[in-house]
């Protein structure tokens, strides 16, 4: 049992092999010319003149330019290495940045003590915008009527 299941996943995978072989296949591109072959890299765009010498076929690159001179690749590495760096530091600056447990819970209490004291303000503001309504004849507020 345990084999057929083992077999029914290789089956069920082996489309996927098969797809990433084709890409990998796929990569480079080779067209005839006048002198020889060009072929052509199709992820990096990188080209290479390839001849047929002596039932061997050799290649060089297309052009000098496509292989990046020793010093631009380690000014490259530099730049990187000193992003990495700056990422690193942001990471742990975001990290300290965030409050304590304590630090939040005092926050919540200061904003509950001003809330608490702004709806006291707006309820004293209202009740000085009400016209006084003179007690009934009974002497008594509806209130103490109940």
């Amino acid at each position: 049992m345990l084999k057929a299941r083992a077999a029914i996943l290789g089956l069920a995978l082996l489309p996927l092999a098969v797809g990433a072989l084709a890409q990998e296949e796929e990569r480079y591109r080779l067209e005839r010319t006048e002198d020889g072959y060009v072929r052509m890299d199709t992820r990096t765009g990188a080209m290479t003149l390839c001849q047929e010498r002596e039932g061997e076929l050799v290649c060089r690159p297309a052009s000098e330019s496509d292989d990046p001179a020793p010093a631009e690749t380690d000014a490259l590495r530099e730049r990187i290495a000193a992003l990495e760096e700056r990422v690193e530091a942001l990471e742990k600056q975001v990290e300290s940045s965030v409050p304590l447990q304590e630090e939040f819970e005092q926050s919540l209490t200061l904003m509950e003590r001003f809330f608490r004291r702004f709806i006291d303000i707006v309820r004293g503001l209202e009740e000085e915008e009400q016209p006084q309504e003179p007690a009934p004849e009974g002497g008594s507020t509806p209130a103490e009527r109940t």
